[in-house]
């Protein structure tokens, strides 16, 4: 069973544009989340998803400099260019980041994937929200994938990758993870409070200050993170900003 990562990825944000190459720490956003991704031991291939843009360029460059594969395809058919990304690479199991997540945490993702081994085929936390914004990743069967791919017709399916697994419970076999079974300090649980994701210049502006003043070596531990954010109470840089709506 081959286990593979689409990190879906662009420079054309709406609210923040080029965010996944903004510089934190002196890397990239796509790196760091590259990084995170890869120390996961689920994962058997990462393959970073972009556009044919040509402005989609540079997250070609620095994607393949850090050792991920690199799929192009539509712009705005987000669904199509994931799939085929996940078909090229033969995945079996497919996990699904988003590149504005540059704290996306490597447990999620080998908890994720350890329940589709349950006989799930959609493994997540949509339900019931305990994650910080920015923790969250989707873990999904291949085959299922297909039908997804098929099924979807509306226009958010096409840009939003995963809304037909929950629109259609009776079709899959879901999971909802809660962050008690991936975190075993409460200082990561039930944590709706915090946003770790980057869709505006407040959020960038909480996340290279943890980039700048915590210790780390490869990556950042995240508990160490959420104890500095919790200490110095900076939470409030960022809690205003709205997550989107699908």
């Amino acid at each position: 069973m081959k286990t593979v990562a689409c990190i879906q990825a662009r420079m054309g944000s709406s609210r923040l544009p080029g965010k996944v190459m903004l510089p934190l720490d002196g890397n990239h956003v796509i790196e760091h989340v590259i990084r995170r991704v890869a120390s996961s031991d689920s994962i058997d291939e990462i393959v970073v998803a972009t556009s044919d843009k040509k402005r989609d360029d540079i997250i070609n460059l620095y994607a393949d400099r850090s050792g991920a594969t690199v799929f192009r395809g539509s712009e705005e058919n987000v669904l199509e260019r994931m799939f085929d990304a996940a078909n090229e690479s033969s995945a079996d199991i497919v996990v699904r980041v988003t590149a504005d997540c540059p704290l996306v945490s490597p447990r999620f993702i080998d908890t994720a994937v350890d329940k589709l081994s349950d006989g799930y085929e959609y493994v997540s936390a949509r339900s019931e929200q305990t994650f910080p914004h920015g923790l969250r990743v989707g873990a999904f069967t291949f085959d299922s994938f297909r039908t997804v791919k098929e099924e979807s017709t509306e226009s958010r399916h096409r840009e939003h990758v995963t809304p037909y697994y929950y629109e259609n419970p009776d079709k899959f076999n879901l999971y909802d993870i809660l962050s008690d079974e991936v975190f075993d300090y409460e200082n990561l649980q039930n944590r709706t409070d915090l946003r770790l994701t980057l869709d505006e210049s407040n959020d960038y502006e909480l996340l290279r200050r943890i980039y700048d003043e915590v210790d780390y070596d490869r990556i950042i531990d995240l508990l160490d993170a959420v104890r500095y954010i919790d200490k110095n109470d900076l939470s409030e840089i960022n809690q205003h900003v709205e997550q989107k709506k699908i």
